[in-house]
């Protein structure tokens, strides 16, 4: 493994977040290549050479390749990066399988809710034989958006961003090597506390769902400066206590939804929707003009589903949580709970929370008796 600007990156995800990363990678130096399945994406980066970043960063990122080939984009790289919506992880997981080599480590950026846990099980399912080191993010460590293929503007660096490795004795070696590019990124204690500090799926859905006069009007707005109203955002500080009380049952100590902007942005404000409002990265987000939007389609499968359903598991209330999941289905006429993560599919409904806990932190799954 090399531990200097010799690693090798390979971004799964030619998207915002994915082409911004790789982009600002080349920019720092790095070897990185890119694989997506959009065709137009590989030829214009293969074409360029890599990615035009502005913004918060400017300058010209070098990439080594692009391409469609995950075969050739997994070869002979360092970092295994998935920048990608958490809807694809699963198809992603399948499709690295067979070529996965021991050593490589895989960061999922984010892994919305047990990303890491979802992706070690999709690997098991397909007897994924390589010896890898699974880390997820909280967040995607930048706001951003891509202007066309090619081309993307950073609207803001986080100050912080929390990573952790499934399992957690190897969170040390992952952040080590992650800071060689990103000093904003900590180490936290293990992949709950990362997915437990995904505050997506407290913002963005109900969010998206209680302005749905806006998104299906001709207007354009700004998503959270428009759509964030006081009440929205009182209704969210009490889901996301609810948020915070799943993870009191697991022995963890979560800050607030409001204090992450304060951590990742240095906003500080007395109320979630105070710190929004305050945040400058978010000022050129704009609404969307459709429901079926990933702030509801992946937000609540991949994110809030899987918090109440860890809350069921647990006997702690997640009445607000369940709400919000049902009205989504209601207003969509999609069964997000039958079909996003849950404690089932995760391979955990038999496991208390003590020994959810000893899995993360060691890697081996252990049941009282008795």
């Amino acid at each position: 493994m090399n531990q200097n600007k010799n690693l090798k990156w390979t971004i799964i995800g030619g998207g915002n977040g994915g082409q911004s990363v790789a982009g600002h990678l080349g920019i720092m130096g790095f070897t990185v290549r890119l694989y997506d399945i959009i065709p137009e994406t590989i030829d214009k980066l293969n074409e360029q050479g890599g990615v035009f970043v502005e913004g918060a960063v400017n300058g010209f990122g070098k990439i080594e390749f692009a391409t469609n080939d995950i075969e050739k984009a997994l070869a002979d790289t360092d970092i295994v990066m998935i920048v990608a919506p958490a809807l694809a992880h699963e198809a992603i997981a399948k499709a690295c399988a067979p070529y996965l080599v021991d050593e490589q480590i895989i960061v999922i950026h984010p892994g919305a809710t047990f990303g890491a846990l979802a992706f070690n099980k999709t690997l098991e399912n397909e007897n994924c034989s390589a010896n890898v080191i699974i880390a997820e993010s909280n967040t995607l460590i930048y706001a951003c958006r891509c202007i066309e293929p090619g081309r993307t503007r950073i609207l803001g660096i986080k100050d912080r961003i929390l990573v952790s490795a499934l399992p957690a004795n190897q969170t040390e070696r992952v952040v080590k090597l992650l800071n060689i590019a990103y000093p904003e990124v900590e180490a936290a204690d293990n992949i709950m506390v990362t997915s437990f500090d995904n505050t997506n799926p407290i913002v963005h859905p109900t969010t998206a769902l209680l302005c749905t006069g806006l998104i299906e009007s001709d207007r354009d707005w700004l998503f959270y400066w428009d759509g964030f109203t006081p009440s929205i955002g009182r209704f969210l500080e009490e889901l996301d206590q609810e948020r915070i009380n799943v993870g009191k049952a697991l022995g963890l100590d979560l800050i607030s939804c409001r204090e992450q902007y304060e951590f990742e942005y240095g906003v500080r404000a007395d109320t979630l929707a105070e710190a929004v409002k305050q945040n400058q990265a978010y000022s050129e987000i704009k609404g969307q003009h459709s429901l079926d939007t990933r702030y509801i389609l992946e937000d609540i499968p991949m994110g809030l589903l899987p918090l109440a359903s860890m809350g069921k598991l647990l006997g702690v209330p997640v009445d607000r949580m369940e709400a919000v999941i049902k009205f989504c289905e209601y207003f969509l006429h999609k069964d997000f709970s039958s079909n996003g993560r849950t404690i089932e599919n995760l391979g955990l409904e038999n496991m208390d929370a003590e020994e959810i806990m000893l899995f993360v932190e060691n890697g081996n799954k252990c049941y009282n008796v008795g």
